[in-house]
């Protein structure tokens, strides 16, 4: 293979015109647990898969909260994760004390992905190793966005990233013109079928030890359920069943 060629640098194109670093990037992502978001006229919900390095280590966070009106699900390098949603929380801290209003997930989003942008372009950096799924309710409506390490980003009625993800979204394909007037119970149950999709397993699949649920809507300040608060959410899937 030629490939180490050509992915010494962020700046250095191979001949066929792609830029390696930014497709690891994306592996990175793939390789992440997964996260699901959808969103229907008055809410958008958030759901992870977390990961434990070992029986004796914590599961590690995937969900984290922006402001009170926003969040954002992760698949991929925490690491990372952390340091973008520092940015994004101050972004949003900043246009609060300024405009004494809450920030636009659109505005915040397109200057994020304009961060992520430039870590492709600039030498002697390297590209964001994380997607993020943005879920937001402000004053325009219910918003979901996904942003990749490429910093492209889109507006989605639902989206998944992380491994496995194509399961899932076969599953939100399927279901996703039931979301627009779901109820809030109703989606979070599709976020946990799609969830359980990613792991493969029929049962035992999702516990409140490894899933995170998470809320933002026209009534509802961002707020997530994880350990014995995500449990009720997972016991409606045993009844569905």
């Amino acid at each position: 293979m030629n490939r180490n060629q050509y992915d010494s640098d962020i700046t250095t194109w191979s001949p066929q015109g792609r830029i390696f670093q930014i497709e690891y990037a994306m592996n990175a992502v793939t390789q992440g647990s997964a996260a699901i978001g959808l969103r229907s006229k008055n809410h958008v919900v958030l759901a992870s898969l977390k990961r434990s390095a070992s029986e004796l280590a914590s599961h590690q966070k995937k969900i984290f909260c922006i402001d009170d009106h926003m969040g954002i699900a992760i698949a991929g390098l925490a690491a990372d994760a952390r340091v973008l949603s520092k940015y994004m929380r101050t972004e949003c801290l900043q246009h609060k004390y300024i405009y004494d209003t809450p920030m636009q997930a659109s505005r915040l989003v397109n200057q994020v992905a304009d961060k992520a942008q430039i870590k492709t372009q600039r030498m002697g950096r390297r590209p964001y190793g994380v997607g993020l799924l943005v879920a937001s309710y402000d004053r325009t409506g219910a918003h979901l966005f996904e942003v990749n390490p490429s910093g492209n980003f889109s507006e989605y009625h639902a989206m998944a990233i992380g491994a496995r993800a194509q399961s899932a979204k076969t599953y939100l394909e399927k279901k996703y013109a039931e979301f627009g007037d779901a109820s809030l119970e109703d989606l979070v149950k599709h976020a946990l079928f799609a969830l359980r999709e990613t792991t493969g397993q029929r049962s035992e699949g999702l516990t409140a030890a490894n899933t995170t649920v998470s809320v933002v809507g026209a009534d509802q300040k961002f707020v997530i359920y994880e350990d014995e608060t995500v449990q009720p959410f997972l016991d409606t899937l045993d009844t569905e069943d």
